[in-house]
């Protein structure tokens, strides 16, 4: 089957290429960007209204912490006693729990305009072993494209960390569960993959320095992809300091894990030299900027990082430290961030949208998604401008950021709509709301009782 996508407002491919007639799209894959009317074609779909994305990239996320939105226990707290405030709550997770949240998680960044999603879920008990399995599931049924990077918690309380012991695994535990999943369902392929299992123990203050190293090499040797949180707060500094007499960028390369098939996740208190460290090593940084400004973390310095040589991309970051999972709103985020600590006239549209989509995909290592041209899956975000906030804008893709685009009114991943008239296609909203709702109220009230 062969569409053409025709006449759009305007196009943004993420490259030097331009296609002001639109695109043929042939099964999964972009085919052409057509110039005139394409040879051949099945049927059309017209954009003459919209504006054409490559799918949204979302670097990091935690899909169950929406289960925790705007909670007054932890609304006015910095990251540790954040962490420490909900912890006691996420370590009451059920399967249900999982389920609901994920489903919601992903069908508000697919609404967003978001076609590839990365989650880190790091909570993990005896009773909830197959988080990621769950995960996996909700994925595929609403037809995103998905990251899932199985974390890790080991070092407890009892012996210096800061998780409390009942949400720990020990490291064998946590080893053999990562290579199950590695084995079942990591899709190695260079076009296409849906599917993608990466290693993800939580932090320096949460894993011990041996799950760290082991992760590394078993991550290798199938060909994986490692992902931490590194550097969000100075209290992580002082941490690793006092713990391992070395700053964080010091710890995680004598782990092993300074190189290009690592993202971190905030990436905020680094200096100069260790930016350019970063650089060198090709260690990519997924900015979070609702998140920073929400936990009063600090700002990435996105600019001089991406200027080094690490790729950097954009994360709604967990909705408990952000209360949203809506991946375009980030991107206006990003932008006045930026604006304010660096000035107006060094950040840019053109940074956001590239951290949206081709620096996402250069985040996690896939050449496949992320731009517009040919050969590249078919993944496509399409908004309108007929809202009250984008009259009388002069520039179409200019306006996306600036007038604050939040929601896509068409979505496509690989060749397939999954969003249609602002509706998700063959899945019913108003049921993973309430779904989601009962568990919620059910994990709040399992505490208090």
């Amino acid at each position: 089957m062969k569409t053409w996508v025709k006449n759009p407002l305007a196009i943004w491919t993420g490259n030097e290429l331009s296609a002001p007639d639109g695109l043929l799209i042939e099964d999964c894959l972009i085919k052409e960007l057509v110039v005139g009317t394409p040879s051949s074609y099945d049927q059309v779909f017209d954009a003459s209204n919209l504006v054409i994305l490559p799918g949204l990239i979302n670097c990091h996320h935690h899909f169950y912490q929406t289960l925790t939105r705007a909670l007054p226990i932890a609304a006015n707290l910095k990251l540790f006693p954040w962490l420490q405030s909900l912890y006691p709550i996420w370590a009451n997770l059920t399967h249900d729990a999982i389920k609901a949240s994920s489903e919601l998680a992903i069908a508000e960044l697919l609404l967003s305009g978001c076609t590839t999603v990365s989650d880190h879920h790091y909570v993990f008990s005896d009773q909830l072993t197959d988080s990621i399995d769950i995960q996996i599931q909700a994925a595929k049924k609403l037809g995103i494209r998905a990251v899932l990077c199985r974390g890790s918690m080991s070092l407890g309380e009892s012996s210096g960390g800061l998780p409390p012991d009942s949400i720990i695994q020990t490291e064998d535990q946590i080893l053999r569960d990562s290579e199950r999943l590695l084995n079942q369902y990591h899709d190695q392929a260079e076009q296409g993959a849906m599917v993608q299992i990466a290693l993800a123990p939580c932090s320096p203050f949460s894993v011990t320095p041996s799950l760290m190293s082991n992760t590394a090499e078993l991550a290798a040797t199938h060909g994986a992809r490692l992902h931490t949180h590194l550097a969000e707060t100075e209290d992580e500094n002082r941490f690793c300091e006092d713990t391992f007499n070395m700053r964080p960028l010091d710890y995680l390369e004598s782990r092993g894990w300074l190189h290009q098939n690592t993202w971190l996740a905030h990436g905020i208190h680094f200096n100069d030299q260790e930016i350019n460290r970063l650089g060198s090593a090709g260690t990519g940084i997924c900015h979070c900027p609702t998140s920073n400004m929400i936990l009063g973390s600090g700002t990435c310095r996105s600019l001089e990082l991406e200027a080094a040589g690490s790729p950097v991309g954009l994360g709604v970051d967990g909705s408990a430290s952000n209360d949203g999972s809506n991946l375009m709103q980030e991107a206006r985020q990003a932008l006045l961030l930026a604006r304010l600590y660096y000035g107006a006239d060094r950040m840019t549209v053109d940074h956001s949208l590239r951290w949206l989509s081709t620096g996402g995909a250069r985040l996690l290592g896939r050449t496949d998604i992320g731009q517009i041209a040919p050969a590249m899956q078919a993944d496509l975000a399409l908004f309108s401008l007929d809202d009250l906030r984008f009259s009388g804008a002069a520039d179409p893709l200019t306006a996306l950021i600036m007038c604050g685009a939040h929601t896509a009114e068409h979505v496509m991943v690989a060749g397939t709509w999954r969003v249609l008239n602002q509706q998700l296609v063959d899945t019913d909203l108003s049921q993973i709301k309430a779904n989601h709702q009962r568990a919620a109220t059910s994990l709040l009230s399992s505490v208090q009782s």
